[in-house]
């Protein structure tokens, strides 16, 4: 990918103007600045109150920085900021006139993948940081491959720290062509790559004058403006079935709505639906939202849907288009990232959860381990802590899923120990049957 090529993408998204929210993911390795450029995303964009702002330079003063640490802004843990690292995901919300933003500041460590993953798991676009000095790392490997695996659509690629470099243009260039040669081997429709010093506020919101060859806009001119509607499923119909609201009140007695959050399509009243993985048939009758009715509703609308025919649907059940079903399946092939200190175990047992429904799961079998280093597929029998491979499961009782590179919705589940119950794994259907 060429400089030229992601400037001009980049010119094109920048006329469509938008409201959404923007979910955002960090990614890096430890001291290539997320924190910091979190810190000052927030403090440039004057989303950081009076106090807050206030206790970050008594902070400051009392570490003995000698500067306005805006890491602080995120590091909330006391091991954090002692270390200089981020340890658990971090969420910060902001917004401008433009759009509004959720920015998951996620752990650099290897051993955090985990953390890394769970961050990355709802995001639209995912910010990558890459030290000028230091060049590519293996972690800039591993969570460019992360984000290709959660098939998130936009990454941003930010090369920081230009300032320790001189702000030298061929550094910025050769981490470019590296990284694009690294990125050809992944599925990211959308990559972008923007020079920046978080520390001094280059090219993070406003552009620098140190950096007359950049052609490009700033960060958060590219954040506020790339276009992340496409990227929906906006042709399956997928609503899964959260609660069943029946009032039972004088003015609503004969009221029965099923309530949720639409995962993929646009549902209309008067849609022929089938109800999974029952197969019950009805028509949608009405939509209610927050307080009023709508026409339709869409990814990520949470709606009750209310039917014209009497038919029984509970919670876990998924509401499809009647022409437009997806797999209803026991047995599954899925990559997942391992996230339990205790490895996993062919034959292990657990309880998979997949969007509002639950059931048990046996891992059949371990196919392979990737190593993400080559993204070699390794013989292997079970996973570790933090280790991405292709299992095979069998289920309890039927789900409804669509393959994840389809749904991200839909294609996503997580496994339980069922003794301790802590989450053990966070899985992306490949193949159901």
């Amino acid at each position: 990918m060429s400089a030229i090529a992601s400037t001009n993408g980049y010119a094109a998204r920048s006329r469509t103007r938008t409201s959404e929210l923007l979910r955002i993911a960090t990614a890096g390795s430890v001291d290539d600045g997320k924190s910091t450029l979190i810190g000052r995303l927030l403090h440039d964009s004057k989303a950081i109150l009076e106090d807050q702002l206030e206790h970050v330079q008594q902070t400051s003063e009392r570490r003995g920085d000698g500067y306005l640490n805006l890491a602080l802004l995120t590091d909330g843990l006391r091991a954090e900021r002692e270390q200089g690292i981020t340890i658990d995901v971090a969420y910060r919300y902001f917004q401008t006139p433009r759009r509004k933003f959720i920015i998951a500041d996620t752990p650099g460590h290897e051993q955090y993948t985990r953390n890394m993953v769970t961050g990355a798991s709802t995001a639209d676009l995912s910010i990558v940081l890459v030290d000028a000095r230091k060049g590519v790392s293996e972690q800039t490997r591993r969570h460019t491959y992360i984000a290709s695996l959660l098939r998130i659509p936009h990454v941003v690629v930010c090369v920081n720290k230009m300032d320790l470099v001189g702000y030298d243009e061929d550094t910025f260039y050769e981490i470019l062509e590296e990284v694009s040669d690294w990125a050809a081997r992944l599925q990211i429709p959308d990559m972008t790559f923007v020079p920046i010093s978080a520390l001094h506020g280059d090219n993070v919101v406003d552009r620098s004058p140190a950096m007359q060859w950049y052609g490009a806009a700033p960060l958060l001119y590219h954040l506020e403006h790339v276009v992340i509607a496409p990227d929906r499923n906006l042709n399956d119909v997928r609503f899964p079935v959260q609660w069943v609201i029946r009032p039972m009140s004088e003015e609503h007695h004969d009221y029965r709505g099923y309530a949720g959050q639409v995962a993929g399509g646009v549902l209309r009243a008067g849609d022929d639906v089938i109800v999974l993985p029952g197969g019950q048939r009805s028509q949608i009758a009405s939509i209610d939202a927050v307080g009023s009715e709508v026409e339709a509703a869409f990814p990520t609308m949470s709606v009750s849907l209310r039917m014209t025919d009497e038919i029984d649907i509970s919670r876990g059940d998924m509401v499809v288009a009647a022409e437009d079903q997806p797999v209803t399946a026991r047995e599954l092939d899925a990559m997942v990232c391992w996230m339990s200190e205790q490895p996993m175990q062919p034959r292990g047992r657990y309880t998979i959860k997949h969007t509002t429904r639950s059931a048990r799961a046996i891992i059949d079998e371990v196919e392979y381990r990737v190593d993400i280093n080559t993204l070699a597929h390794q013989p292997a029998h079970q996973l570790a802590l933090n280790e991405i491979g292709r299992v095979r499961l069998r289920c309890s009782a039927p789900l409804v899923v669509d393959p994840y590179a389809r749904n991200r919705t839909t294609g996503s589940f997580i496994l339980i120990d069922e003794t301790t119950n802590d989450t053990v794994a966070a899985g992306m259907v490949v193949e159901a049957r």
